[in-house]
């Protein structure tokens, strides 16, 4: 025996955990490695909504926290502590760009997108938009980096925003932010 607590994963010990860091912005969790103590019955839906043992979180503060410290590591996602870290399920992507804010024009423009949670972030190298496209149905699921390995899916109102900004490109119809022209669908192939 080696001593240690065995540790058993809830949503409630991972939120006591992070009350007791107290830290400012968000948790360095890039530097925390913490032991795997299993999976926890939490989940996002790709509407962005969490839910814990089947039931929607409905404290948006809880549900912020969490978002906190999510983590991505061999495309699976996990809650880490600095003494806990706990596997979830995502069904898509673990955020949702709900809004965004334009700026400028051409290439000068500038996307400023903000997430359900809060997180804000500057579409451009750093935090780039791609566009995946059903294969069967050709309907386009758009993201957009949130941050180390985490995207948020572009809701609809405003892909189609963002499709208002669109213009054509090196043979390719898409947006410029940051400097950078990200490419949304081949021109050729609009009506």
């Amino acid at each position: 025996m080696s001593g240690q607590k065995t540790v058993t994963p809830s949503a409630e010990s991972l939120a006591a955990s992070l009350t007791a860091a107290k830290t400012r912005g968000l948790p360095p969790v890039h530097l925390w490695n913490p032991p795997f103590c299993g999976d926890l019955d939490m989940r996002i839906a790709r509407d962005g909504t969490w839910f814990y043992q089947g039931t929607p979180i409905g404290r948006p503060g809880l549900v912020k926290l969490f978002s906190s410290i999510l983590k991505k590591e061999d495309g699976k996602y996990f809650l880490v502590t600095p003494v806990e870290k706990v596997g979830i399920t995502v069904d898509d992507a673990p955020f949702v760009a709900v809004d965004f804010e334009a700026t400028g024009a051409g290439a000068e423009q500038t996307l400023r997108f903000e997430t359900q949670v809060g997180d804000r972030m500057r579409a451009g190298p750093d935090n780039p938009i791609r566009v995946v496209r059903d294969a069967q149905t050709g309907e386009p699921s758009p993201y957009v980096l949130v941050r180390a390995e985490l995207e948020a899916l572009i809701d609809r109102k405003s892909f189609y925003r963002l499709v208002d900004l669109g213009v054509h490109h090196d043979d390719w119809f898409g947006v410029w932010s940051g400097g950078t022209f990200f490419r949304i669908i081949p021109s050729a192939e609009l009506p």
